[in-house]
């Protein structure tokens, strides 16, 4: 099953932007206001699907819970308390990491295969072309993304050329002012996504022949922060 429902990249940036400044609003603290926007997502992840399709409008519901969260806060007795699974130490920010076989050291032509082909899919990308995104992709592609609980990313992985053609162009869609760079990604041409300078989505593809077989969309603000440039 596709889950698309969480919209595009920016969509998904201004509505975890959004719960931060109600937090804030409330608190004044941004470590507060991140874990308490932790729980929201966390209490978002926590439904099953049926719940989820239930919601009509997730950015009305994911407010109310944030809302309710901050009330929660401010009447219980004592110290502030943590809220929910957010009270384990946050690990220390590592550079996005996608799956281990993408790490193991290819020979020289794989690598300048592998960067041709992501070059393409860079190239398709900036220009939101899903037509030449299709052609780059084999047919049983495979988009998995990871929000971290953090952001409403989707929770399954998308199959299928065309699905992975609408999904990438869908969440790439109304991002003014993000820059697309092609980098190195684990050892191998990816694509980085910032705005001024915080990078927003780091993107790694793998590669058979001169075709994209999987892509991988690391979404969690926590593995982007070695990513963000002054």
């Amino acid at each position: 099953m596709t889950d698309v429902s969480a919209g595009t990249l920016a969509e998904m940036l201004d509505e975890r932007q959004h719960l931060l400044e109600i937090a804030l609003w409330m608190f004044g603290s941004e470590s507060t206001a991140d874990r308490i926007v932790q729980e929201t997502y966390r209490r978002w992840y926590a439904l099953d699907d049926e719940e989820r399709a239930g919601i009509v409008v997730p950015r009305a519901w994911l407010t109310r819970v944030a809302g309710g969260i901050c009330l929660e806060l401010l009447a219980a007795p004592g110290p502030l308390p943590v809220p929910g699974s957010a009270g384990a130490p946050a690990p220390r920010p590592r550079p996005a990491m996608l799956p281990a076989h993408q790490q193991a050291r290819p020979d020289q032509g794989m690598l300048v295969r592998h960067d041709r082909v992501a070059r393409r899919f860079a190239a398709a990308c900036d220009l939101g072309d899903a037509a030449a995104l299709r052609a780059v992709l084999a047919a049983d592609a495979i988009v998995v993304s990871d929000g971290g609980g953090k952001l409403r990313a989707p929770v399954r992985p998308t199959y299928g050329a065309d699905a992975v053609a609408r999904f990438v162009t869908s969440l790439l869609a109304g991002r003014p002012g993000t820059e697309v760079a092609v980098e190195s990604v684990n050892g191998r041409t990816g694509l980085v996504l910032r705005q001024a300078g915080r990078a927003v989505a780091v993107v790694g593809v793998s590669v058979a022949e001169a075709e994209i077989t999987a892509v991988w969309i690391v979404l969690n603000p926590d593995k982007l922060q070695h990513w963000h440039r002054p």
